[in-house]
């Protein structure tokens, strides 16, 4: 587990992955909220039958998760005008090979990428947009809803509570 410092403002990077029938999840470097092709290269490291799925939460600004299964690659951005603020976010884009927006297109939060990132472990592709698009919300906490959903919500908030 890796602390957080208190300059870093809650921002984690997690993988979570599933051996057999159960999840488990744990932080990675938090210096990896800030390097995407990084956080690439360490969910690659991760083997699970239903491969890794890697999730950022960013201050109170955004969220990314990231499913690497085999070669397959599905990345999902919450909201494309973060990219005007971060570099992370920029790099998402980037790697999705969608433009930065033009100022008068950062109105509204409109989330980039596969929807269906996933789907097939219990969260369509409505359910992700709704939370995603929840202004209600703060990153983490639609994280926290998404690995309840999905099946690994204990793991989750273990690694979370670690943070301190």
């Amino acid at each position: 587990m890796t602390e957080l410092d208190e300059d870093d403002g809650g921002d984690f990077a997690a993988v979570a992955y599933r051996e057999e029938d159960f999840w488990d999840l744990y932080l990675l470097p938090v210096a990896l909220t800030q390097d995407f092709k990084g956080l690439l290269h360490a969910l690659r490291q991760q083997p699970s039958i239903s491969g890794s799925i890697g999730m950022l939460s960013i201050g109170d600004d955004f969220f990314v998760i990231v499913r690497v299964y085999g070669d397959d690659v599905s990345v999902f951005l919450s909201d494309v005008t973060a990219s005007v603020d971060w570099q992370v976010a920029r790099d998402v884009l980037e790697y999705l090979d969608i433009s930065v927006p033009d100022d008068e297109d950062l109105d509204q939060v409109l989330p980039a990428g596969d929807m269906s990132v996933l789907a097939d472990l219990g969260l369509d592709e409505m359910e992700l947009g709704a939370l995603a698009g929840d202004l209600d919300l703060y990153p983490d906490e639609v994280l926290a809803s998404i690995a309840e959903r999905v099946g690994f919500h204990q793991a989750f908030q273990r690694a979370v509570d670690s943070m301190g």
